[in-house]
């Protein structure tokens, strides 16, 4: 079997095994591996075995768990609900100010927790009884709050630029840096699409009230043990104090202190945190080594050179060619979930854009944008069946409430391609480089 047609079987194999209702990581590792063996031959298995320990024994994969028990330990406390109760009394007079309370929120709990889903959920069970309570829309507030899950992975630190960099060979230092402006800006559009449509009708999301400015400050010495968190991980990396391994590590250090002095975590939280931890971490290093298999069937076939030698012989603009790249991206990810489709196509796309001149830190927050907006878009948006299922919400009032929150994710996806500064501009300022 030729390497070509070795690499056409995986893949229809894989979608085949998928629409079969077999799960991703199977279906990549049992297709990969069987159609190595057979094309070429014993040695593969012995090859794969081999790399897939040297892989998962990359140092680089240090930061991936403990940020993944960073999460799992703050989702153990109260600090998501005093991260709302905050943002509810300073936002108390404002159109659609619980939307734009889940919202910020979320961008708060991103910056300790660093995945999508684990935001949703932290604020979430904080903010629908809020909204029920306040007589809120509830397509549209739970819109806000799915999309706001956006920022989860893109405001620092995140798995998926943990992958993205290891995979791409990128400093996540670098990574991390670059995904804080963006994330601040797309928190500010989001929340400016709810305050516009709650200001041009109020029955959606009135108001709450005046709060005093006494509770709105006394409100503030609650969200400390965030910041905390948030500076001891982002400012020692951004100053050159730490590289990102060294940074989760303190971090977990700092958030078990504040866990147990603070909010009186007990062992039986401690011990949820840590099992919940070791699945997760399962399960995307499961993820990865069945993705890897899949890359290296693919990546003998030679269709990265014969790629990028097609685009070179088109004189295709580069710029077309990162439109091209997105869209690709876009489509995928109305079909598969935002870390396969990042180990399978990193390998692939990034060679491709470096070729051409472009930066691989600027790529990897396109990615990351990319890849959230998958999650949110049918008809396999895992995360508008994590909605549905964790909120019970029929999908297609989901939709309706989340089509202005994605119009505005598509608005700032093309505003970080047109304007790569809004992502380089702070990575170019770290004191370490």
């Amino acid at each position: 079997m030729d390497f070509t047609t070795a690499a056409i079987i995986c893949v229809v194999g894989m979608l085949f095994l998928m629409l079969m209702g077999i799960p991703v990581i199977y279906a990549l590792g049992f297709t990969a591996i069987f159609v190595a063996y057979f094309t070429y031959g014993p040695f593969s298995l012995d090859k794969i075995g081999w790399t897939t320990f040297n892989t998962l024994y990359n140092v680089n994969w240090i930061p991936l768990p403990l940020f993944v028990l960073i999460a799992c330990l703050i989702s153990a406390t109260t600090i998501g609900e005093d991260i709302y109760r905050a943002a509810r009394a300073w936002l108390s007079r404002v159109p659609g100010g619980l939307i734009v309370t889940s919202i910020l929120g979320e961008a708060a709990m991103a910056a300790a927790i660093g995945t999508s889903a684990a935001c949703i959920l932290a604020v979430g069970k904080i903010a629908e009884p809020e909204f029920e309570r306040y007589g809120y829309d509830r397509g549209l507030s739970m819109g806000g709050l799915c999309c706001g899950g956006a920022l989860g992975p893109l405001i620092p630190p995140s798995a998926g630029m943990i992958i993205y960099g290891v995979l791409s060979e990128t400093s996540i230092g670098r990574l991390f840096i670059a995904g804080m402006v963006p994330g601040v800006i797309l928190a500010l559009m989001l929340s400016s699409v709810a305050i516009f449509i709650c200001w041009r009708k109020p029955q959606m999301g009135p108001p709450i009230g005046a709060v005093s400015w006494r509770e709105r400050f006394s409100s503030l010495k609650k969200i400390w043990p965030i910041v905390v968190v948030m500076l001891s991980i982002l400012g020692s990396i951004y100053l050159g104090i730490a590289s990102p391994t060294e940074a989760a590590g303190v971090g977990c250090v700092i958030v078990l202190i504040i866990a147990f002095a603070v909010f009186h975590l007990g062992w039986k939280k401690l011990k949820e945190a840590l099992v919940e931890t070791a699945k997760i971490n399962g399960m995307i290093l499961f993820m990865m080594i069945g993705a890897w298999i899949f890359s290296y069937v693919i990546g003998a076939s030679n269709v990265v050179k014969a790629v990028t030698g097609l685009i070179a012989e088109s004189q295709m603009s580069p710029w077309w060619v990162i439109i091209a790249i997105n869209i690709m991206l876009l489509i995928l990810g109305c079909f598969i979930d935002g870390i396969t489709i990042m180990l399978l196509t990193v390998p692939i796309f990034v060679p491709i854009i470096v070729a051409l001149g472009f930066n691989p830190v600027w790529f990897g927050i396109l990615y990351v944008v990319n890849m959230q907006i998958g999650l949110i878009t049918p008809p396999m948006g895992l995360e508008l069946f994590l909605m549905r299922t964790a909120f019970d919400i029929p999908i297609d009032k989901l939709l309706k409430g989340i089509a202005p929150f994605l119009a505005a994710l598509f608005v700032f996806l093309a505003l970080l391609i047109i304007f790569p500064q809004i992502s380089m501009w702070l990575p170019g300022m770290m004191i370490s480089q």
